[in-house]
């Protein structure tokens, strides 16, 4: 059976770890630390909105692209793997969008 796409690009961010910064932008985003790591996903989030607002497709894909990338690199560098986040897609499953929400509200 083949892997995913997201598991086949996390286990290759994930061998950038301890790399040389000056030869991965991966690595350096590492080395930067989970700060500008989680900034970084943040620009890529705005940039994904606006091409969606901007009805350019192939933008909004290029920036889909760009912006799972950076979470990967953010649960890399917080050590959530991907299957953390698959069981907690999987767990809300079992309840409509809806009844989630309103269980999260303090």
């Amino acid at each position: 059976m083949t892997t995913h796409p997201i598991d086949r690009l996390f286990q290759l961010i994930a061998s950038r770890k301890g790399v040389d910064p000056s030869a991965s932008y991966t690595a350096k985003l590492f080395q930067e630390g989970r700060l500008k790591c989680a900034k970084k996903l943040g620009e890529e989030a705005v940039e994904t909105s606006l091409a969606a607002v901007g009805q350019d497709k192939a933008a909004l894909i290029g920036e889909s692209a760009d912006l799972l990338y950076h979470l990967l690199v953010l649960w890399a560098v917080c050590d959530v793997a991907p299957t953390d986040v698959y069981a907690a897609l999987e767990a809300r499953q079992a309840r409509s969008g809806l009844e989630e929400k309103a269980s999260r509200k303090p």
